[in-house]
């Protein structure tokens, strides 16, 4: 593995060895040492817990960070084209992590140069390393990745980790349930695939009778940045909200996942319950990159 861009290019096997490293640094197990090694951080989009997990987990590990948050303050105003930037940051570090809003970023950057390069968001394409931690987290809370009933609700068109997550999810012999506004439907070509490796879903529009059976609900925000009209984000943007009554049938087992931010679509008054785990599932995220992290610098193998 010398880059990670999608979940698509992961084997089963790799996916579990990420899963087993993570939980190997976090239980103190094993620590690698990235010492002297640097990672620069490109984030032409807006983040927060994947900026932060990223620059802890290296940081952990004894190594640095570079970091650029969007590009108000780079040669990039003055035209610099996206594979000069990448060559030069190549340059001066060992591994790049990059978002961009543009769909295929990741990959084109893993064209342009030699070291490793880690897709952290592009556009409404991928967003693996969210899955990784996704799947840490279920197996976390539910004790395994085999057989488990799965609805995703919200925006599953534009919704990166959502994608990302069903793909991860396709090998362990899930039952997906997809609630979302009928213009915001999973996309095609994930269906297919699902289709391919005979995973059962299923798609509606409401929430009516999804909770009972349930073993994780993965709520995702309707995301206003990728309306391009915003009259059509209006309509659709309270489309779900998870209260204590939608949970009320719930197995008391049953997890509440969110890649955060949230807006209004998951009620405050969830986070005191037994279902909550988003806060925790955003935590999660150190370990996981610290893996993945320590796996493309060859600090582990």
């Amino acid at each position: 593995m010398k880059n990670l861009i999608s979940m698509r290019d992961l084997t089963r096997e790799e996916t579990l060895r990420i899963l087993e490293l993570a939980q190997e640094i976090e239980g103190g197990k094993t620590r690698p040492d990235l010492s002297g090694r640097l990672a620069a951080l490109l984030f032409y989009e807006p983040s927060t817990r994947t900026h932060f997990s990223f620059d802890t987990a290296m940081k952990r590990l004894g190594g640095q960070t570079l970091s650029m948050s969007g590009s108000g303050s780079t040669s990039v105003q003055k035209g610099e084209s996206l594979a000069d930037t990448l060559k030069t940051i190549s340059m001066y570090s060992d591994l790049i992590v990059i978002r961009s809003p543009v769909e295929g970023a990741a990959r084109y950057a893993a064209e342009v140069v030699d070291i490793p390069i880690i897709n952290a968001g592009d556009g409404a394409n991928q967003h693996p390393t969210q899955a990784l931690l996704d799947l840490y987290s279920i197996r976390k809370t539910q004790g395994t990745l085999e057989g488990l009933s799965v609805a995703l609700v919200g925006d599953l068109k534009f919704g990166r980790t959502a994608h990302s997550l069903v793909q991860a999810l396709a090998g362990f012999r899930p039952t997906f349930t997809f609630v979302s506004p009928e213009h915001l439907v999973m996309p095609q070509y994930i269906l297919e695939d699902l289709d391919a490796a005979g995973v059962t879903y299923h798609h509606q529009t409401t929430l009516d009778g999804v909770t009972p059976g349930l073993d994780v609900m993965y709520v995702t925000r309707i995301q206003r940045e990728r309306f391009a009209d915003p009259e059509e984000y209006e309509q659709v943007k309270d489309s779900y909200v998870i209260d204590r009554e939608i949970l009320s049938d719930a197995k008391p087992t049953l997890r509440v996942m969110h890649p955060l931010p949230r807006v209004k679509e998951v009620s405050t008054e969830v986070d005191g319950t037994e279902h909550a785990y988003y806060f925790q599932q955003a935590r999660n995220g150190v370990p996981i990159r610290q893996a993945l992290l320590a796996l493309l610098l060859g600090a582990a193998s």
